[in-house]
């Protein structure tokens, strides 16, 4: 892994945040393009928003690459580029919390903090039986004071990274090898047969269902232009370009329904447009929605508007 034993702190804090919620295989690509695009926090702060976020397609949950081009200017103008050495200064930057603050204190600055990802989570789980929900207060407390007790404390990097690795590798989620593991003659999970029961979750997600009407415009003098807006609302994507959108309470191929949506109405009674073609359903599951979407295609006489 690229960002593997880097002691720079602004490479460590990019790594962590492209981590979060993705995979090593899908952020490794996106690390390296934004190191070499971007190569010190003064670089990122003076990039434009929008080739930032260009940059972070496709990895999802964009919030994280406002809060990193956000703190980037925030270091590189507040703080004269110079990334906080402490951990609660560390801590008080956007999209930064204990994880993310301890892994930077700990790998940059070989401070005694203890992470806690998921990876960590799941050794702890099995390895003790802690039967807690990982996603309750009482379970986030526990095994903080749990990675606290097995810190080393004299190299707390290398012990941090170790457990990560050991449970992106050894310890992973769904079938790992326990009998070639070097601890399982004292883990808990192995020896009492419950390595699948671990670790424990309370939470279950409620999801939303929304559905999405695309409308596709093209028009038809020339030079041909499509039409795109900006999410300026405070959802998911905000500030992403996407095809003109209207919401619905359920799927509909029914045109005239559309045509008399909200902020719509006007434009469509008096638009010269004809319609091309309609999609099929598309379905896109996030954590915490399930979206299904209908692209409309019409062609736009953009003189008439």
């Amino acid at each position: 892994m690229p960002w593997k034993g880097e002691k720079n702190p602004y490479l460590i804090w990019l790594s962590e945040i492209i981590l979060q919620q993705t995979r090593v295989e899908q952020g490794r690509s996106y690390f390296e393009k934004f190191k070499s695009k971007y190569p010190t926090v003064k670089h990122l702060a003076k990039a434009p928003e929008d080739e930032v976020m260009k940059m972070w397609e496709g990895l999802g949950y964009y919030s994280r690459a406002r809060n990193l081009h956000f703190t980037a200017k925030v270091i590189a103008n507040e703080l004269d580029g110079v990334f906080p050495t402490d951990f609660e200064s560390i801590k008080k930057l956007k999209g930064v919390g204990d994880y993310t603050a301890s892994a930077i204190a700990s790998f940059a600055y070989n401070l005694p903090h203890a992470v806690l990802d998921g990876n960590v989570f799941r050794v702890f789980s099995r390895f003790l039986g802690i039967k807690t929900a990982i996603d309750s207060t009482e379970g986030k407390k526990e095994f903080k004071q749990v990675a606290d007790v097995f810190l080393d404390e004299k190299q707390p990097g290398r012990y941090n990274q170790a457990i990560m690795d050991f449970g992106a590798t050894q310890c992973i989620p769904k079938s790992p090898n326990c009998e070639t593991c070097p601890m399982n003659k004292e883990c808990f999970a192995f020896k009492n047969n419950e390595v699948n029961s671990f670790p424990v979750k309370g939470k279950k997600l409620k999801k939303k269902t929304r559905f999405f009407n695309h409308l596709v415009f093209e028009t038809t003098t020339e030079p041909q232009f499509t039409w795109v807006q900006k999410r300026e609302e405070k959802d998911i994507w905000q500030n992403l370009y996407q095809f003109p959108l209207i919401e619905t309470k359920e799927l509909t191929t029914d045109f005239s329904k559309l045509k008399k949506a909200e902020k719509w109405a006007s434009f469509f009674s008096k638009a010269d447009f004809r319609q091309i073609s309609v999609s099929k359903t598309f379905s896109q599951k996030l954590t915490h929605q399930n979206i299904f979407g209908i692209f409309w295609k019409f062609e736009l006489n953009d003189e008439t508007n």
